[in-house]
C-alpha cells in the first residue's frame, strides 16, 4: 500500500484489491462506521467525524452500489491492456488477473541534450525530435501488432510514462478501438522496461483511495 499527499488536500492511497475490506474496517475503527454513497468514479465512505474516503473503481471492474459489491468487483480478475511510453521507449502488454500474459519491450535510440549553442543546436534539437517521432511511431506499430487484435477482450487500457508521449502514439487512427478503452489513470513509471511492465500491473489493479481527515474541532 503506497500514500501520497492528493492536489487540494488529503492523500492518495493505493490499496491491493484483495485488502479494500480490510482497509475499510481500519477507516471505520478510527472514524466510526461510515456511510456508503454510491458514485460515479465508486463509492464514497463518510464517517460521521467528518472524515472522508473515496473509493475509485479499478480500471475495467464494472460499477456497485455497496462496498461488498465494489470489493467482489475490484478482486475479479479482468483482462488489461497495459501501454507505457516515453521518449525512445515503450512496453506493451496485456494482463489477465495479476499476470503478465503478453508483453513486449522496445527502446530506440533517442540523443540527448547538446551544450551547443547556435545553428548546432538548431541541429541536434531537430534531429532529436525527429528521433522521438520515430521511436513513438514504432511505438503506435507495437500497439497495433499487439494490442489491437485483443482490443474487443479487454476491460480497460491502462497507460503509464510520459503523457504527451502517451497521447502522441493513440493519436495514431488505426488505435482508435484502444484509446476508447483508455483509463483515466496514468501510471507514474520510469523508462519501460519488461520489470516495470510486470510492476504496473499492480499499479493497474489497485484500489485508488483519496483519504480526507476531519477537520479541527469548532470551539
Amino acid at each position: 500500500m503506497s500514500s501520497r499527499p492528493a492536489a487540494g488536500g488529503g492523500r492518495w492511497v493505493e490499496v491491493d484489491p484483495a485488502r479494500v475490506a480490510r482497509w475499510v474496517s481500519g477507516f471505520a475503527d478510527r472514524h466510526g462506521p461510515p456511510t456508503t454513497i454510491p458514485q460515479e468514479y465508486g463509492l464514497l465512505l463518510a464517517a460521521s467525524d467528518g472524515a472522508t474516503a473515496e473509493l475509485h473503481s479499478p480500471p475495467g471492474a464494472p460499477p456497485a452500489d455497496d462496498l461488498a459489491g465494489f470489493v467482489a468487483a475490484a478482486v475479479a480478475p479482468r483482462r488489461i491492456g497495459l501501454l507505457l511510453a516515453r521518449k525512445g521507449a515503450v512496453a506493451v502488454g496485456i494482463a489477465e488477473g495479476a499476470d503478465i500474459a503478453v508483453s513486449k519491450v522496445d527502446t530506440r535510440y533517442v540523443q540527448g541534450r547538446t551544450a551547443a549553442g547556435g545553428w548546432s543546436q538548431q541541429r541536434f534539437a531537430r534531429r532529436r525530435d525527429n528521433q522521438a517521432k520515430a521511436a513513438l511511431g514504432d511505438a503506435a506499430d507495437l500497439a497495433v501488432r499487439l494490442l489491437l487484435p485483443e482490443a474487443a477482450t479487454l476491460a480497460a487500457l491502462v497507460c503509464g510514462g510520459d503523457r504527451r508521449a502517451v497521447d502522441t502514439v493513440l493519436a495514431d487512427r488505426r488505435l482508435v478501438p484502444l484509446a476508447a478503452l483508455r483509463a483515466e489513470r496514468l501510471l507514474d513509471v520510469p523508462e519501460p522496461r519488461h520489470v516495470v511492465l510486470v510492476a504496473a500491473v499492480d499499479a493497474a489493479r489497485a484500489v485508488r483511495v483519496l483519504v480526507r481527515d476531519p477537520g479541527p474541532a469548532t470551539p
